[in-house]
This record gives C-alpha cells, sequence and structure tokens, in this order.
C-alpha cells in the first residue's frame, strides 16, 4: 500500500469519513471539521500509522498532505 493511501486511511479514520478523499493539495480548509483538536489526533494517528515523530520544525511547515508524505517518504528512504 502506498504512503498516500496509508495516509487516506488514516484521514478517513480520524475524521470518520469513509468518502474522503485527500490529495497532495488537500488543506484544512478543504477538510470539514478539522479544527485544532482533529489536527493533534491526525498528527498522533499518522504518527502511530507510520512510526515517525514529527519535529517541531516539520509540525510548524506542513501546509498540505503533500508535506506530510514528503516527510514520510523521506524518513522511508
Amino acid at each position: 500500500m502506498s504512503t498516500h493511501d496509508r495516509l487516506q486511511d488514516v484521514f478517513r479514520d480520524v475524521f470518520n469519513d469513509p468518502d474522503l478523499v485527500v490529495t497532495d493539495e488537500t488543506t484544512a480548509a478543504d477538510v470539514e471539521d478539522w479544527d485544532s483538536l482533529a489536527h493533534i489526533s491526525l498528527i498522533y494517528s499518522v504518527e502511530s500509522e507510520f512510526g515517525v515523530a514529527f519535529t517541531d520544525r516539520e509540525l510548524s511547515g506542513l501546509a498540505a498532505v503533500g508535506d506530510m508524505r514528503r516527510i514520510i517518504e523521506e524518513r522511508a528512504a
């Protein structure tokens, strides 16, 4: 399963929306209910799924789903 597919599964689980489709360009403004509390849950779930821990610098630079995917893939390389 690709990184994108796994991320999409995490998003669907966190936002309780089995039809949610995310792209690299998806931002918080694009997802209903993506508020600060959901963001914390999302980060925790992504870190758990991929076995990573984002740094504060990385977290502050996350503007879209693609930023998250790139960090995960760079760590895996």
